[in-house]
């Protein structure tokens, strides 16, 4: 990897339907599905699927900032997510599924805080945005299986996409 190489992180519900909006980009090196932000060491997805472990369901993207930036990757985020729900993300409920933007130094916190300032002056939604925005902590990848969900299994992931409702948000508020 050269000297240009960024990474991201967004806890945006459900982290099988978080890869493919990003994984889709020049510029984009990889998106991993994981853990972060919790107490547990090496948590599993049991261990954080039970509420436990602190952690919330998290991608982590390294991306190439000279062919995609920061600020392309937060306005896609906005997209995927419905930033006001504090309980979770559609069908998926509870902290695991919340929704968050970790920086990784302060540039993107600024960014973060300023793409989510616009977005709640934009009167695009009557609740308030409640999505934080909070330091990274250490990122744990997901089991084997979970990685590239939506190719691997893809009738499984239709199938839990569709009857999610996320795409009917998305349609509502982004299209």
């Amino acid at each position: 990897m050269n000297n240009t190489i960024q990474t991201a992180m967004f806890a945006g519900g459900c982290f099988w339907c978080m890869v493919k909006p990003f994984d889709q980009w020049d510029g984009i090196e990889s998106v991993i599905s994981g853990y972060s932000g919790g107490h547990v060491e090496n948590p599993t997805y049991e261990d954080v699927k039970s509420g436990t472990s602190g952690h919330y369901e998290v991608v982590q993207i390294t991306f190439d900032p000279n062919i995609f930036s920061y600020d392309q990757l937060l306005e896609i985020y906005w997209q995927q997510i419905d930033p006001t729900d504090a309980g979770g993300q559609f069908h998926d409920r509870g902290d695991s599924y919340r929704t968050a933007i970790f920086y990784h130094n302060e540039e993107q916190k600024q960014a973060a805080e300023k793409s989510k300032a616009a977005l709640a002056a934009s009167g695009k939604f009557k609740k308030p945005i409640v999505t934080e925005i909070l330091p990274a902590k250490k990122f744990y990848p997901a089991e084997e299986y979970h990685q590239d969900f939506y190719k691997k299994s893809k009738d499984e992931y239709e199938e839990d996409r569709k009857k999610s409702g996320r795409d009917e948000f998305i349609k509502e508020y982004w299209r």
